[in-house]
């Protein structure tokens, strides 16, 4: 039998998708300028990504607080000091509506300037969205005719954007090393050594009597991966994280044979919601690990998707053994949630919970 060539290493720290996989199967030396993705900031690095929900509903809140504050300093009774902030109200909204857009709008001109420059832009857009606010809640009252005294609300609206800016400036640096450590737990819960080395196995032993299988098994292996090793996009369609997920439980049908069922429930017009890459793939292998693994009569996983309410809905639900397997550290569940937090903010939700037999982890994110 002639010799075979040798085969390259994986593992060689020359290239940095290999270097990657080290990291990220526990093998060879740490190499973090390998596996570190550059950390993104929000919005291309600039400091005025205020177009989530969370951020919105910070800042009307915070707006409006500091309003209902105010007008108690000029109020007589409580009558005085609801139709004092009522009357406030009618300028800020619309004002903070106004900032939030403008600022929404021009986040990537507006943080290519030095810092400088951008504290001018948000005190600047803050003045004259305070003033626009008072002089559109006075003509809405009918006193447009009246000498508008834009002054002030001009001078509350710069004072109130001054601390807008900082927050979110000091928002954006918790949020750097937040990214950082959520996209390393990322890469070392992408794709666990026991897995490799398991698929491997069936592979092999499928080699001789159904080729084509093995085939089957080690594109879907070379796919997982491919994504794992180089993928550094920030988000990807849900459809993709489906689809990435329904090879990963092919590999596994094949390895457990008929104790491992899965059920896919899916809703097309579901896949189009925008999720951080690998985000299923750990709570399927989950799933494998805790439901199926250590039953000897093997158990049912169900993965659904669906739209609800303008929002994508994903649910994994597997069954679960009456010996409980191994506890595991919760690295998984931790970093979704984390990668979910850091994409989403509050517009999105994330639930694991034991109901009876089965355990189930439910995601919601916008469409």
């Amino acid at each position: 039998m002639p010799a075979r060539p040798p085969l390259p290493d994986p593992f060689a720290p020359e290239s940095t998708g290999p270097g990657e996989l080290s990291r990220s199967t526990g093998f060879g030396t740490t190499m973090f300028d390998a596996l570190t993705p550059a950390p993104a900031a929000p919005a291309a690095g600039s400091v005025f990504d205020v177009c989530h929900v969370g951020v919105v509903l910070r800042a009307l809140l915070f707006v409006h607080g500091a309003l209902a504050i105010g007008v108690l300093f000029g109020a007589v009774s409580f009558a005085g000091w609801v139709a004092a902030f009522a009357a406030g109200s009618s300028a800020a909204l619309p004002a903070v509506l106004l900032w939030l857009l403008v600022a929404c709008a021009g986040r990537r001109p507006f943080g290519a300037l030095a810092l400088g420059g951008q504290w001018g832009v948000a005190i600047a857009l803050g003045a004259f969205s305070g003033a626009a606010g008072a002089v559109l809640a006075w003509f809405a009252a009918g006193d447009a005719l009246a000498a508008p005294r834009w002054f002030a609300p001009a001078l509350a609206g710069a004072a109130l954007a001054a601390a807008m800016f900082q927050w979110l400036q000091l928002r954006a640096q918790a949020l750097l090393p937040a990214d950082t450590t959520a996209r390393l737990a990322e890469l070392q819960s992408r794709i666990r050594p026991h897995f490799l080395f398991n698929t491997l196995n069936t592979a092999l032993a499928l080699v001789r009597h159904d080729p084509v299988r093995a085939e089957a098994v080690l594109e879907d292996l070379a796919e997982l991966f491919r994504v794992a090793i180089t993928e550094n996009a920030e988000s990807v369609s849900l459809a993709e994280e489906v689809e990435l997920a329904q090879r990963y439980l092919a590999i596994e049908q094949v390895r457990f044979g008929s104790r491992l069922q899965v059920t896919w429930e899916l809703d097309p017009d579901a896949g189009a919601a925008r999720v951080p890459p690998l985000l299923l793939q750990p709570l399927v292998e989950n799933a494998v690990r805790h439901g199926i693994e250590p039953s000897a009569a093997g158990g049912t996983i169900r993965v659904r998707t669906r739209v609800k309410l303008g929002r994508s809905m994903v649910s994994i639900v597997n069954s679960v053994p009456a010996t409980a397997s191994e506890p595991g550290s919760g690295i998984a569940l931790r970093n979704v949630r984390e990668r979910l937090r850091l994409m989403h903010d509050v517009a999105s939700q994330f639930e694991a919970r034991r109901e009876a037999d089965v355990f189930r982890v439910q995601i919601v994110v916008p469409l």
